[in-house]
């Protein structure tokens, strides 16, 4: 077994009998709570009390299982979330899948062990709970006399009493002794005092009466002798003696229901079955050669249905047929014996159902149990499967939001079942069905969560919900504005013209096709050639338009009347720029709305035509993406909406780009919105401190130029600033040998040996190569040699033997 399957494993078992205890716990206070009534005053032994609830314990498990398992899967995945061990795993390349192997095995034992704790365990429990709530019943409560009432809690006897005292000690006693078989109050005792006691065995009752009077009469008469005979008999001390039968607990010899349906096992539960379905087709046979002989059938041949079936009998009877040669009286006579007749074979057939139901009732009951055995297996799967994605998604662990979700399935889970179960029950459904449905409504929750869970769902993630709201209350307000506007005529729908060239501008222009605007055109630079080759190349937004047939614009001058007027022709009133040239005053104030660009900073930091890369060079923790109006200079109109970006350890000009890229294609959506919505706030260009802004110039040949004796982290910030493109580079020289290299990926490492000139290179010849800088030294990872392909340093190593030779200038 490996490490990580072992700590899975103790991760979740250790919670799950936890969670078991203390759930199987909450419910056997709620099972205690609902028998406290049999077993308070009675003067149980703690032992009986905690033997009652252990096996009454015992037959909640079916229901403690299922939600312990749910639980302890949740806590398990949420901890492992929240702790983001459950994120290094997936770094390291380990499936979601794989991850929920080991637990998923430990969930299986656990479900093939809540079959024999169903089948073995609940029904012992329930025979013993049965038979022990039958002692308990029996056992009287204890003797507690109140004073001022007749008390006849014990058998044979009335007692009174005016007072008792803090020792114990009653007052004006009276005492009714009905034993006698005469009945009546013939014999009573009247004491100033007295005290009570029981029997350690609790079998009698003594009376220790003080200073009273003892009165008997017999009532015995006859006719000869009609007198009364009274006997008085006074005393200073009395003890009376009270036999008590069932006021001590005691045990039954056996169990005594194991009869019962809940008290077997699947063995004995098909066994009983087959019994029963054998008795009740003995008894569909009998009900219906009775049927066939009492419902006025002259011969048995006449109900014969297979008969019927061959000679495909089919049409109807004219019943007038029957009576043409009789009379009136007559036809009246038969209509009543057909009445009759009708009425009593539908009353044979309310007996036929009454004594079916005998045996149906049962057998249902049976089929219900039985199937119930293997449910609470399939809950324990089941309820795994529901709380592991569940805690992969909400990535919390601990008793807090864990068991908020576990008891909302887990009662919806309950609910359900028990509905399914009182159907079955009542035979509006089959056993099959009543016992299965909650598992099949839970299945398909399983199977979406454990989908969203591999996909690294936001399910739980309340920013989602937060987003989808602002969503919603954008579209309201949206649509309030183009009624409003479709009223005032002012038109309900902003036209765009589209203007960008490269990659980046592609997502934004995808992102306004797939939303409520109308891109009515594109406007993008003239095809030219380039390569080796000199073909013409498109540029992607060229592309994509003519992919998605948009009308395209290529013009060579912006100022050229043709390409205006072409423009206006579009009757646009908004244009989106998106990586595109400057454009003059003509075109940008043209649209009735404006013109609003797409900047990759936070302007004013970066203006200019590479403020990606240049944002990465200069090592900033921090860049994103700006929109703002277009005035007469370069990045410097009035900003509209702003959205940070952090510059990652690990990102580099391509991943930068594609961040941004999706983070512009939102946030060029949501101006386009705010400018329809009238709801624009523009802010000036400012800098904090009042600090020039960094620039972003265009990227030449000799940017690109790595100078060695710059420290290991500068150099590295260029690498990833120009990677994938245009590439960092440097020459590899070797005495009259030269080799141009583009450096894609490396990493700044500590060095400090200094007696090494800069460029010097240091490799073991397989797997590393490392280059000495100014300050540390540069660990390259990728690179491409003149007229080769890109490759990683070990390919490039075992291609090129006597590297030590050759050092970077």
């Amino acid at each position: 077994m490996k490490k990580l399957d072992r700590h899975l494993i103790l991760a979740f078992v250790g919670p799950f009998f936890t969670v078991l205890l203390v759930v199987t716990f909450a419910l056997s206070l709620q099972f205690l709570w609902r028998y406290i009534d049999e077993l308070v005053g009675k003067g149980l032994g703690l032992g009986v009390i905690l033997e009652f609830l252990g096996w009454g314990a015992c037959t909640l498990l079916p229901l403690s299982m299922p939600l312990a398992s749910m639980l302890a899967s949740i806590m398990t995945l949420g901890g492992l979330g929240e702790h983001n061990e459950l994120l290094a795993m997936k770094a390291a390349g380990i499936s979601l899948q794989r991850i929920l192997l080991p637990v998923i095995i430990v969930s299986a034992l656990i479900s093939i062990g809540a079959f024999f704790v169903s089948n073995n365990l609940v029904p012992l429990s329930y025979n013993k709970i049965y038979t022990l709530r039958e002692d308990i019943a029996r056992t009287k409560e204890e003797i507690k006399i109140p004073s001022g009432t007749f008390y006849d809690g014990i058998d044979g006897y009335v007692l009174r009493i005016d007072s008792v005292d803090d020792d114990g000690m009653m007052h004006n006693l009276i005492v009714y002794d009905h034993t006698s078989i005469n009945g009546g109050n013939t014999k009573v005792t009247l004491a100033d005092s007295g005290s009570i006691r029981i029997t350690p065995d609790k079998k009698n009752l003594i009376f220790n009466l003080y200073d009273g009077c003892s009165y008997e009469e017999t009532n015995a008469m006859n006719y000869r002798d009609t007198t009364l005979q009274l006997s008085r008999a006074k005393f200073n001390r009395q003890n009376l003696i009270i036999p008590l039968e069932n006021y001590g607990f005691s045990r039954s010899g056996e169990d005594r229901y194991g009869d019962e349906v809940m008290s077997k096992g699947l063995k004995t539960l098909l066994h009983d079955r087959d019994s029963l379905q054998l008795v009740y087709d003995t008894l569909i046979t009998a009900q219906h050669r009775r049927f066939l002989y009492s419902s006025g059938l002259t011969f048995a041949s006449q109900f014969d249905s297979v008969r019927v079936t061959q000679k495909h009998i089919s049409g109807k009877i004219d019943i007038e047929v029957l009576f043409e040669k009789d009379s009136l009286e007559l036809r009246k006579s038969a209509v009543r014996s057909a009445v009759g007749r009708s009425t009593s074979t539908d009353e044979i057939l309310e007996t036929f159902g009454r004594e079916g139901e005998r045996y149906v009732i049962p057998t249902r009951r049976i089929d219900i149990e039985s199937f119930r055995k293997f449910t609470l297996s399939l809950a324990c799967l089941l309820f795994f499967f529901v709380g592991a994605p569940l805690g992969a998604i909400i990535r919390k662990g601990g008793l807090g939001t864990p068991v908020i979700i576990s008891i909302f399935f887990f009662i919806v889970y309950y609910i359900i079942d028990t509905i399914g179960k009182r159907l079955a029950n009542k035979g509006a459904i089959t056993p099959f069905e009543g016992t299965i449905v909650s598992t099949l409504i839970l299945l398909p929750i399983g199977i979406f969560l454990m989908r969203k869970s591999t996909q690294d769902s936001g399910l739980f993630n309340v920013d989602t919900y937060r987003d989808w709201f602002k969503f919603m209350a954008r579209k309201i307000v949206k649509f309030y504005h183009r009624t409003l506007n479709r009223f005032s005529g002012k038109g309900a729908k902003i036209r765009i013209v589209y203007m960008g060239t490269p990659e980046f501008a592609v997502a934004p222009l995808d992102a306004l096709m797939h939303s409520e605007f109308e891109v009515v055109g594109v406007v993008t630079v003239a095809d030219k050639p380039s390569g080796r080759g000199m073909q013409v190349n498109e540029s992607a937004v060229k592309k994509y338009a003519v992919e998605n047939n948009i009308p395209v614009l290529q013009p060579v001058s912006l100022k050229d009347p043709e390409f205006l007027a072409q423009l206006a022709s579009f009757k646009a009133n908004l244009f989106v720029v998106v990586a595109f040239r400057m454009l003059p005053k003509d075109v940008w104030s043209m649209p009735a709305l404006g013109t609003f660009n797409l900047h990759a900073s936070l302007l004013p930091q970066y203006r200019g035509a590479a403020p990606i890369n240049w944002a990465i060079i200069n090592g900033e923790k921090f860049t994103g993406v700006t929109t703002f109006m277009i005035d007469e200079q370069i990045d410097t109109g009035k900003i509209i909406y702003q959205e940070a970006c952090s510059i990652e350890e690990y990102d580099d000009a391509g991943s930068l780009h594609d961040k941004l890229m999706k983070m512009g294609s939102a946030l060029v959506l949501k101006t386009v919105d705010a400018i329809e919505n009238r709801s624009v706030k523009l802010q000036e260009q400012v800098m904090p401190f009042n600090r020039a802004p960094r620039v972003a110039p265009k990227l030449t040949r000799e940017t690109g130029r790595i100078d060695w004796s710059a420290g290991a982290r500068v150099v590295n910030l260029l690498i990833r600033g120009l990677s994938p493109y245009p590439v960092a580079y440097s020459t590899l020289v070797a005495g009259e040998k030269v080799l141009n290299v583009k450096i894609f990926e490396a990493y700044a490492v500590n060095s400090n040996d200094y007696s090494l000139p800069e460029g010097t290179i240091r490799t073991d010849g397989k797997s590393f190569l490392e280059v000495r800088c100014g300050s540390g030294a540069l660990r390259i990872l990728s690179l491409q040699i003149a007229g080769k392909k890109r490759m990683d340093v070990a390919a490039f190593l075992a291609g090129f033997r006597d590297i030590e030779n050759y050092r970077f200038v």
